[in-house]
């Protein structure tokens, strides 16, 4: 589902012909079982499909959607059908290739009195029923009618059609109902509501979820491209297929050869007697078509391509590509790839290595996602030497389909997955990226690291603002990655930032502790035990810090100086953190990852939670547990509503926009950005601009003394040696004097005078639209040592009521709110009320792309805003407000 949606503010006129549709309403849309299913609107050239379609539906079928038997549609209703003006008519078909699978319509009620009303249907093949597309063809057709000025539908439906009937009420719609006879008369607003996006992004994730699991649970695969060479991918797919013993068959496909690797080969996909689930491609991009064909005609779910010659190529591979992804799509699949490395799930119920990687992690609670082929061999191969266990794995290579998104959405629903592990290069979506995140990360932690974008300082803002929303814990490199997954896998969260470091090294429990300082913990002086500390004066030592209600977490060091028996003070270890009391991690004999001596296992030999995990350095071991807090206190944080502050009015602000656009995209002026502000309740302090003397007094006499004079041209604007303003003017003769000191001292030729506002801090709140990460909010005090230190802090947008409070505490300078040498703290109430409007209107009014408004003065008494600079342009994506409630879509 896409976070912004093509709806405009105002409703879309007629198009210009039957063939003239809004191309936006083209889709791919995920069915209930995971299935990808291609939605259009009907164009005259389909009247033979659709005839098609109709003669092949049950008579049961044509029964409740006709009300009779109604065998074969007449050429009148044929055309009538084909031939709308994707208006007052439109028409949606499901297409699965080039057969359609179902169909649905609105026709509006205008003749009847009800213009913004309209009757809709829709009926879907026999074969492709229960797969949700019922649902899905009423989200699509309700975008489309909202769009042309609709805010109801109507439905007749037979009584004993108990299923259009649920399709309606369980889509969060509130309906109202009549009986007539046989005959159940449905209304319901269209309008956005709660319930109804809920209801869609519920949907969402159990279809994107299905989707993946359709991946990673398949009941049978296929390799195509199978080799009995050893150096070709092909090979290698097959023979790790079998050497990890998958829990289905596996179907060699090689156009000349009766068996690759000892196994039956068939010709063909087509050729395979049993069900396909899962299709492995080695083959050239040349060869795609055919075997497409086959994969359609074989009923195969998802395409798993780790050929390369792709995106990855340039140039004609990105071209390829999207031909190759559209195809795909078109028949009905999900595509893992190009250029994939593969995936794994090491459930003993399915043991999948679907990769060109030999070395599979044991099984673990530890779901992984990157795109490199080479870099995800190497983390696989290193996991595996930690002791680090897989659930899931999935490499996606070039992400032309299958990306990170999807598989938040399937790890949320896996029970088997309690970490993940993410690698990432881009973001492909990052508003949604933020959304899954957030939620998911109220339960599981999500480690990543993140090496998409060329400016660092982009990157970083961008980066700061996801992170801080959505609760993922950052890291920059994939060693600290697996550091924390062997944190996070085996141990629990510390309730507290107070740590004690214990153990027999003087010098590596310095080490431990001055880096949980610098890391933001509490530590106290390490409980030295001396180099040759006994097994039972680290239990008992342990057993102290565990049961000191003043301790939340426990670094053990145990490095002799000399060679000595490990096992005894490794039982003292485990036995310690068996009890998941507090969380232990250790600096052990400078072993890496979990150790066979310090790990807790099952009937199975497992490893589970207990497991001490250690680190060749102490400093590794106080950062992991410095995150670990750091995450805890994210996740212990409630979760909040929405920012939207009262007393606003969108449609006003959209409807200036659009007016002020005749004009082209352009930076507003300083009275028409105010009057913009105004809208969504921004009150910029009064001022006038002129540009002589006597309008400079006049001015000053209508908006009282005391009043200042400002010069606003860009390079005056925010001067900070105030060489460009005069404060506190009492009288006439001090506007004029003041008035003829900065014309000559700036050359401007118009000046502002605004009234005076309260003494305050100064501080700036800002938006833009970051290309990689979406539109931003910042906040920071404004002044030339925060813009030369970059104290600003950022935030995704929409805003919650707790982004708000914590972005006013996010800079470095932010103590000063609060009172510093002796200054009484500002309003913070206040302040976080103008931050939510700006927010507000930045998210709202989607062709706004940047605002810059500071200085804002904050004070004891309140807020003043003193200036506002709104740009305007082509909106970005379509309209926030109603993104989240747009239909489903790929």
């Amino acid at each position: 589902m896409t976070e912004t949606g093509a709806t405009e503010g105002a409703a879309r006129g007629p198009a210009s012909g039957p063939y003239d549709y809004p191309r936006h309403w083209v889709a791919d849309v995920l069915a209930s079982d995971g299935g990808v299913v291609h939605l259009r609107p009907v164009v005259p050239d389909d009247a033979e499909l659709v005839v098609e379609f109709h003669a092949n539906l049950s008579e049961r079928t044509r029964y409740l959607r006709y009300f009779g038997p109604y065998p074969v549609m007449p050429p009148r209703d044929v055309a009538r059908m084909t031939t709308v003006d994707h208006y007052q008519r439109v028409c949606l078909l499901a297409m699965l290739g080039e057969k359609i699978i179902a169909v649905g319509l609105y026709e509006g009620l205008a003749e009847m009195g009800k213009p913004t009303s309209a009757e809709v249907a829709f009926t879907v093949a026999d074969e492709h029923q229960g797969r949700g597309l019922g649902p899905i063809l009423l989200e699509h057709l309700a975008g489309a009618a909202a769009e042309c000025g609709f805010h109801r539908f109507e439905a007749e439906v037979l009584a004993e059609n108990r299923y259009m009937v649920s399709v309606f009420r369980a889509a969060g719609y509130e309906l109202r109902r009549s009986f007539d006879g046989s005959v159940v008369h449905v209304e319901f607003g269209i309008d956005p509501t709660d319930a109804m996006v809920a209801v869609r992004r519920s949907r969402e994730r159990a279809s994107e979820a299905r989707s993946v699991r359709n991946a990673l649970e398949p009941g049978s695969v296929a390799v195509i491209g199978a080799s009995a060479t050893r150096a070709k991918v092909g090979h290698a797919v097959l023979r790790n297929l079998i050497a990890g013993d998958f829990a289905g068959p596996v179907y060699p496909v090689h156009p000349e050869r009766r068996s690759v690797g000892g196994v039956r080969a068939y010709e063909t996909v087509r050729a395979i007697p049993d069900p396909v689930d899962l299709a492995v491609v080695a083959v050239p991009a040349d060869n795609m078509d055919a075997v497409l064909d086959d994969c359609l005609a074989k009923g195969v779910r998802t395409l798993l391509v780790v050929s390369s010659g792709f995106s990855d190529a340039g140039g004609a591979g990105r071209e390829s590509e999207q031909r190759l992804l559209a195809a795909v799509r078109s028949h009905g699949m999900r595509l893992v790839g190009p250029n994939a490395l593969g995936v794994i799930n090491t459930d003993d119920e399915v043991r999948l290595n679907a990769t060109l990687a030999p070395v599979v992690p044991r099984r673990g609670n530890v779901g992984f996602f990157c795109q490199s082929g080479a870099l995800g061999i190497a983390i696989l191969d290193t996991a595996r030497n930690l002791g680090v266990g897989l659930s899931t794995f999935v490499s996606a290579g070039n992400r032309a389909d299958v990306s990170g998104n999807d598989l938040l959405q399937y790890w949320d629903t896996d029970p088997a997955t309690e970490v993940v592990l993410m690698y990432l290069e881009s973001f492909g979506n990052p508003r949604k990226f933020t959304r899954l995140a957030q939620r998911l990360s109220r339960q599981k932690p999500i480690v990543l690291v993140h090496r998409g974008g060329v400016d660092p300082r982009e990157r970083e803002r961008g980066a700061q603002a996801l992170f801080e929303t959505s609760g993922v814990v950052q890291v920059e490199s994939i060693p600290a990655l697996l550091d924390c997954a062997t944190f996070f896998s085996y141990q629990p969260l510390p309730k507290g930032p107070r740590i004690t470091v214990i153990g027999n090294s003087t010098a590596l429990g310095v080490l431990a502790t001055h880096t949980g300082i610098q890391e933001g913990l509490d530590c106290g002086d390490p409980v030295d035990l001396g180099a040759a500390a006994s097994p039972e004066e680290f239990a008992d030592a342990l057993d102290a810090a565990l049961a000191d209600d003043t301790v939340d977490a426990v670094i053990a060091v145990f490095v002799p100086p000399v060679e000595a028996p490990p096992e005894a003070h490794a039982t003292v270890l485990l036995e310690a953190s068996r009890r998941l009391v507090k969380p232990i991690v250790s600096t052990f004999l400078a072993f890496e990852g979990v150790s066979e001596l310090l790990a807790v296992t099952d009937e199975q030999g497992r490893r589970i939670r207990g497991s001490v995990p250690s680190f060749s350095e102490p400093e590794r071991a106080a950062r992991v547990l410095a995150r670990a807090w750091r995450y805890a206190q994210w996740q212990a944080r409630p979760e909040s509503s929405e920012a939207r502050p009262g007393g606003v009015d969108s449609q006003g602000a959209r409807t200036l926009v659009r007016e002020h656009l005749a004009d082209g995209p352009r930076e507003l002026g300083y009275v028409e950005s105010a009057e913009l502000a105004r809208f969504y309740g921004i009150d910029v302090e009064p001022f006038e601009v002129v540009s002589s003397v006597d309008e400079a007094v006049a001015a000053a006499d209508r908006l009282g003394y005391p009043v200042a004079l400002k010069a606003m041209g860009g390079r005056w604007r925010l001067r900070a040696d105030l060489a460009a303003v005069r404060l506190d003017l009492l009288s006439a003769d001090g506007v004029a004097r003041g008035f003829e000191e900065l014309s000559a001292a700036t050359g401007e030729p118009t000046l502002h005078v605004q009234r005076m506002a309260p003494k305050g801090v100064g501080c700036a709140i800002g938006y833009f639209s970051d290309a990689q990460y979406g539109p931003l909010l910042s906040f920071g005090l404004s002044g030339a040592v925060p813009d030369l230190l970059d104290d600003r802090a950022y935030r995704l947008l929409p805003l919650t009521d707790a982004a708000v409070s914590e972005l006013l505490s996010a800079p470095r300078t932010a103590p000063l709110l609060d009172g510093y040498a002796g200054e009484r703290g500002v309003d913070r109430g206040a302040l976080a009320d103008v931050v939510a409007r700006v927010a507000a209107l930045a998210h709202e009014v989607p062709e706004i792309r940047r605002i810059d408004c500071q200085p804002v003065l904050a004070s004891t008494e309140g807020v003043a805003v003193l200036s506002i600079t709104i740009e305007i342009g082509q909106a970005r994506g379509g309209d926030p407000i109603t993104a989240a409630a747009q239909p489903r879509r790929l």
